[in-house]
């Protein structure tokens, strides 16, 4: 065990070593050539028959858990907005205001480390790409359950611009390996994602002089009125909600994890929504496939569904709607209680009776709180429950997402993540004062 650490931390500081060399060339390089190289780049990401995400098509489902049909779908959707224009954009709107005037410049850092998680492609290829268009070499350690993203991007940056390709750097260690995660974990910048422990372990590490981007634990929900609890707005309901379960197996952020239903008979309403939504999530299953599970995740989910059996049997107006075996799980509850909530399609329904109970029962959530669907309050008898109040509170509450039901799983390239920035956050400045 010992000769592989050695191996590993030897492989490391190689490669920190070819980032340093990469970096003198970086710097030259003019920001004209360098963002037309990364709008190539996203280019070839978005088209579908190229041959980079052909082959991440062909590697990544069998490494990370999901059916090939669910990563299509998912790539489909979610990289449709990602254009070299859409990257040009946001960068005018983040940093233009930061450098008008000629009075300050952008600093790189000469080393971005980026601590990867989950199994989701779009955020890993966001996350090595960003630190390259403010001219800092990346140094990646992919996650278990998707080693092969990192890996592609960088194949695809090196194809597009050899140069820039030798600014990207995938490296490969245990957890538990120390020594390689405090040289990891030594750049002048890092990035990480996963969940709140993770976060807060690598906080620990970093140094005073550092910068830390942290991305940790955030989970979304959908809040449906009673124009979306009957007839059409039903069907076109649970129609985008299922696609949004079902999309990534729940395991993204951006995934919902509970319905919320506002409806002037709210305990009846959540009774059409659970079983239209059952139902719609079985179609789902027939054309995206959830994937394999452990047989913990399988035990949790059998857990909670027996759990909800025994609430019912014991006279609590709680039904359960779910396939034979785990597949998908939807229970009705007869409150607003936040209970866990084990992933891979398990959702629960929750009544309520107006907008003011539902940002009292977010509350507890407000932290980790990303997204959340809307639905059926666009002709609200109340003006208390109108789309633009429960907006502004789940604004007020911390979601950084509001969409409609079909659209959580498909952010634009710009989307704040925890409501920050796409781009500031890894970027250092200096102010210039004239002699």
């Amino acid at each position: 065990m010992k000769h592989r650490t050695d191996e590993d931390l030897a492989r490391l500081e190689l490669a920190k070593s070819r980032l340093a060399v990469a970096r003198g060339a970086l710097l030259e390089r003019s920001d004209e050539e360098l963002l037309e190289s990364l709008c190539r780049v996203l280019e070839l990401w978005r088209d579908p028959n190229s041959r980079w995400r052909r082959r991440l098509l062909a590697e990544h489902p069998d490494r990370a858990g999901f059916s090939s049909q669910i990563v299509r779908l998912g790539l489909e959707l979610g990289l449709q907005h990602w254009s070299g224009q859409a990257l040009r954009e946001m960068l005018e709107r983040e940093l233009a205001p930061q450098l008008a005037g000629g009075g300050r410049a952008v600093s790189p850092f000469p080393l971005t480390s980026v601590l990867l998680a989950g199994s989701i492609p779009m955020p890993s290829l966001l996350q090595c790409l960003l630190p390259l268009v403010l001219r800092s070499p990346i140094l990646v350690r992919s996650a278990s359950r998707d080693p092969v993203t990192a890996r592609l991007l960088a194949g695809s940056i090196a194809e597009v611009d050899a140069e820039l390709g030798r600014c990207i750097e995938i490296v490969s260690f245990r957890s538990d390996n120390r020594r390689c995660l405090s040289s990891f974990l030594a750049a002048d910048c890092v990035v990480a994602s996963g969940c709140d422990d993770t976060i807060g372990e690598v906080s620990r590490a970093i140094g005073a002089g550092q910068r830390f981007v942290g991305y940790g634990h955030k989970l979304s929900v959908a809040v449906v009125g009673q124009g979306a609890t009957r007839g059409q707005g039903l069907a076109e309901l649970v129609s985008g909600l299922s696609l949004d379960i079902a999309l990534w197996d729940q395991l993204g952020c951006l995934s919902p994890l509970a319905v919320f239903v506002i409806d002037d008979d709210a305990s009846t309403a959540v009774a059409r929504v659970g079983e239209a939504l059952c139902a719609e999530l079985a179609l789902r299953q027939r054309e995206l496939p959830r994937g394999d599970i452990d047989a913990a995740s399988a035990a949790a989910i059998s857990h909670e569904r027996s759990e909800a059996e025994m609430r019912s049997a014991s006279g609590r107006r709680v039904s359960l709607h779910c396939s034979e075996r785990t597949l998908f799980s939807v229970i009705c509850e007869d409150d607003a209680v936040w209970r866990p909530a084990p992933l891979h399609r398990f959702v629960r329904v929750h009544p309520l009776a107006n907008g003011g109970e539902l940002i009292a029962a977010l509350q507890p959530l407000a932290r980790q709180l990303a997204g959340v669907a809307l639905a059926g309050f666009g002709d609200s008898r109340s003006a208390s429950d109108s789309s633009a109040v429960l907006t502004q509170g789940l604004v007020r509450l911390g979601a950084s997402r509001v969409c409609r039901p079909g659209r959580l799983q498909a952010p634009p390239l710009a989307w704040r993540r925890d409501g920050l920035p796409v781009v500031l956050p890894l970027a250092r400045f200096s102010d210039l004062e004239a002699r």
